[in-house]
């Protein structure tokens, strides 16, 4: 999911209708309950609608939490968004051919992660593939390359030629015109990076939202969690199922997030990296996990898998559930997960 695009709506949709500050207390027997504060704000960050859901004892406490998560959000971005020519990977992008950058450790970590989903994916996550999403210009010109097109990108492509020096700190991109977007992973860990600020400023629960990466810890006033709804791929404004999180984070991959039409074929920003063409076997694929580095790397990887071998690779994976939606329409929902979705 794109760090730095802004989605034409978000993929998930959170059930926790709390605008400004809700107080929630109550007493049990002579027993005073203590009082709840549940407090939400939005702001713009990394290119889309950041929303913090703040749950505390003390209006102090929420106001610190959600003041802790915002600023981590503005930090991380300064690192790791490439609509920023100052941040850390604007830099290694900019030396791409020259000379290895020496960056901060989240970035390290991020992009070493970023590589590690990869090969768990088979190459289906790529953080190398932005010159060829831009070859295709999705969201601007329509544009249809042709193979030849394509097939001079693949050396700027090629993930595995990404170079990651832990000793020196530094990251090299061996041929001039590679590019790294950690776009569809970076928006999860941020999530999970900002909860834990807000765990360490005093937050009893909550939730992080950038755009449809979503993570949650702790639970709301009366109940188990937090509900979230999963967008409907191809009814606009419907909801495909409702499932409650509870410090899990949640992210999905579709084919309606950016894409044009043309002689009824759809084209998407979805590419696998394989052929450099949309993606084709699956219309959405939602991640459930316990981060959300691996939810948000993972969606795009499994959607590029497709349903057999996606739901394959989850069903062996710890702590990881998925909802694939493929080409036809079809739900398959891993075992895990069954029993917690609802569907309206």
């Amino acid at each position: 999911m794109a760090m730095d695009v802004p989605r034409s709506c978000s993929s998930l949709i959170i059930l926790v209708l709390c605008f400004g500050m809700v107080v929630v207390a109550g007493c049990v027997g002579t027993h005073p309950v203590p009082q709840v504060i549940v407090s939400k704000r939005a702001q713009m960050h990394m290119g889309t609608l950041v929303t913090i859901t703040v749950v505390s004892s003390d209006s102090s406490v929420g106001h610190r939490a959600m003041r802790a998560g915002f600023d981590e959000v503005k930090r991380l971005e300064q690192l790791l968004s490439t609509w920023r020519s100052d941040s850390e990977l604007s830099r290694v992008n900019a030396e791409a051919g020259r000379s290895p950058v020496k960056v901060s450790q989240e970035t390290l970590d991020l992009v070493a992660r970023s590589l590690e989903m990869a090969k768990l994916t088979h190459g289906g996550f790529n953080i190398a593939l932005g010159p060829a999403i831009d070859a295709w210009s999705v969201t601007e010109q329509a544009h249809i390359p042709d193979d030849k097109e394509l097939q001079q990108l693949r050396p700027l492509v090629d993930w595995t030629n990404i170079r990651i020096d832990t000793e020196a700190s530094t990251i090299f991109l061996p041929h001039e015109g590679m590019r790294l977007d950690v776009g569809g992973i970076g928006k999860g860990y941020a999530a999970d990076r900002t909860v834990e600020e807000m765990k360490r400023a005093g937050a009893t629960g909550g939730v992080v939202a950038l755009s449809g990466d979503i993570k949650t810890f702790g639970v709301l006033p009366d109940r188990k969690g937090f509900p979230v709804g999963i967008r409907h791929p191809r009814q606009e404004g419907s909801l495909l199922a409702v499932v409650e999180l509870k410090d899990e984070a949640i992210s999905t991959a579709g084919d309606y997030e950016r894409f044009f039409e043309r002689d009824g074929v759809r084209y998407h920003h979805i590419l696998d990296p394989q052929t450099l063409q949309p993606a084709r076997t699956c219309q959405s694929v939602t991640i459930v996990a316990k981060e959300g580095t691996v939810a948000d790397g993972l969606d795009t990887g499994i959607f590029v898998l497709g349903p057999e071998e996606g739901m394959a690779l989850v069903e062996r994976l710890p702590d990881v559930e998925a909802i694939i939606i493929d080409d036809d329409g079809k739900m398959t929902v891993s075992s895990g997960l069954r029993d917690r979705l609802h569907v309206p």
